[in-house]
């Protein structure tokens, strides 16, 4: 099994997104196959898509919406086209949805090109770019965790109705040629009123990453995603997924051990991946640790918002040293 980062960031065996502008420019439309609708989204024949993909049979990912297959058009553009399941919405909704996220583009956020609506065959596309797989610096890292942050923020603040990703983990963060990342995965199913008035009922997400709300029946609001950042970013940090600590008690469990040495004013250095040897920056690799902490707050209430994270990590405000979260210990 190849390490953490490797399999995750550095985009082995996980697609990478291109140059969508470019993309967009240079998208050229198969006769008789495709048609441009809303928004410039391209409405593509199923069957047109069972071709590009080889009948399905060259699966890139798999998670809790769909799995994810590569495919490539007449034109020779690759694409990565994801097969949702387990939607309940009606043809009328899932349209109007995906023309919602049709709309959002952010340069930390894969951008929807196309979908397919015939009968129960539900699918969606981007493109991708293939990369060779490497180890991340701190650096590199450093400038993941804030892109991540500011795509949140964007779907959580800036957007026409408030997005919760609802299933944040580094399977759903891919890296473009920069290794700038895009939060892809997003939007069905999850698109909120302004306030939250639409309660979500049906838990999504992955175990490892999930807020304490989802299983305790309480209102799903933006502080479920800040919970699944604030777990993602101690893997940042780690370089290892936080359940393989569990296998050596839960005094090792990756989010605890973070939340003791934080708490205690502890060297943070000993968190940080040992493949990096210690070279990282010491005030971000603080701040990171911080921001964590909070992020993994059991009551919603005490955990930061999205932006106020991005300020965070960017240096310009500060944040108190946050309590043991008590809910990780049960």
């Amino acid at each position: 099994e190849r390490d953490y980062l490797d399999c995750y960031w550095s985009t082995c065996g996980f697609p990478s997104i291109s140059t969508i502008l470019i993309a967009f420019l240079k998208r050229k439309r198969s006769k008789g196959t495709s048609a441009i609708v809303q928004d410039s989204l391209v409405l593509f024949k199923y069957r047109d898509l069972r071709k590009a993909t080889d009948n399905f049979s060259r699966k890139l990912g798999e998670g809790g919406f769909g799995s994810v297959f590569k495919g490539i058009l007449p034109n020779s553009t690759a694409i990565a086209v994801k097969e949702l399941k387990y939607l309940e919405q009606g043809e009328k909704q899932f349209r109007a949805e995906v023309g919602t996220i049709g709309t959002i583009h952010h340069i930390n956020l894969v951008r929807l090109w196309g979908f397919c609506a015939e009968a129960s065959k539900r699918l969606l596309q981007s493109l991708f770019h293939q990369e060779n797989a490497l180890m991340l610096d701190w650096k590199g890292r450093y400038h993941i965790a804030i892109g991540t942050a500011r795509g949140l923020t964007y779907l959580h603040e800036e957007c026409q109705d408030c997005i919760i990703h609802c299933d944040i983990k580094p399977d759903n963060i891919l890296l473009d040629a920069e290794y700038s990342p895009k939060l892809a995965d997003f939007g069905l199913v999850k698109l909120v009123g302004r306030h939250h008035s639409r309660i979500l009922t049906t838990m999504s997400g992955t175990v490892g990453y999930l807020a304490p709300e989802w299983f305790s029946g309480e209102a799903i609001t933006p502080k479920a995603d800040v919970l699944s950042y604030g777990m993602l970013l101690i893997e940042v940090i780690s370089g290892r997924r936080n359940r393989e600590g569990l296998d050596e008690g839960l005094e090792n469990y990756r989010p605890i051990r973070v939340a003791n040495v934080v708490n205690k004013g502890e060297d943070v250095v000993t968190l940080l991946d040992y493949r990096l040897e210690g070279r990282a920056d010491k005030d971000e690799l603080a701040r990171a640790c911080k921001v964590a902490c909070c992020c993994i707050q059991e009551d919603e209430k005490d955990r930061p918002t999205m932006r106020q994270i991005v300020q965070i990590l960017e240096g310009v405000s500060d944040v108190s040293i946050p309590p043991i979260p008590q809910f990780l210990q049960r």
